[in-house]
């Protein structure tokens, strides 16, 4: 009898211990996984494009890296200049070409850049996109969307203009006549 109270008192302690989340942790139930927005890459060494650098201070942020939140904006602007002052890669090959390479460059048409390239390429794009609707496109927005602006009564104008004339009026006196465009049905022109 007293064995069945404690294994009754052992299995209801158990099962109140199981839902508290600090016991759930110091018994090794619940997992501590680390923040993944914590979790930063390394740069890579590098020899220095200076050697009269000075050694870094132990402890010190390394100075490639940045922030966090330096590499996170980097990350979604795409911008890969390091945050610390450095001028561009780019920047500084452009800086220091050869003759030949500023030759071989201006031989090639690279100073004659059209500086709008992108709104040309742009354009094209969005025309070649608008031209070409796919199967689903068509099935989906099936019917064709009306015409802007409004459809003027050609004979019924002709008369207005005629009878204004006759009478010596202006041309611009009564309101000009338009075809008044009928209300489709919901599955009109679908079968």
């Amino acid at each position: 009898m007293v064995q069945r109270i404690h294994i009754v008192s052992v299995a209801l302690l158990a099962l109140a211990l199981g839902g508290c989340g600090e016991a759930r942790k110091a018994i090794g139930w619940d997992k501590n996984p680390p923040d993944e927005f914590r979790v930063v890459t390394r740069a890579p060494l590098s020899v220095p494009p200076e050697f009269g650098l000075r050694p870094p201070t132990p402890g010190a942020p390394r100075p490639q890296e940045g922030s966090t939140t330096d590499q996170a904006r980097n990350a979604v602007t795409g911008n890969r200049t390091a945050a610390v002052g450095r001028t561009p890669p780019a920047a500084t090959a452009v800086s220091r070409q050869s003759p030949g390479e500023s030759a071989l460059l201006a031989r090639a048409g690279a100073d004659r850049a059209d500086p709008a390239i992108r709104t040309t390429v742009d354009r094209e794009a969005a025309a070649l996109s608008d031209a070409d609707r796919s199967f689903t496109d068509k099935l989906v927005f099936w019917r064709q969307s009306e015409p802007p602006g409004t459809v003027v009564d050609a004979e019924r104008e002709a008369k207005r203009l005629r009878e204004n004339q006759a009478l010596g009026r202006s041309t611009t006196d009564g309101d000009t006549p338009i075809i008044r465009r009928r209300q489709r049905g919901l599955f009109e022109g679908l079968f």
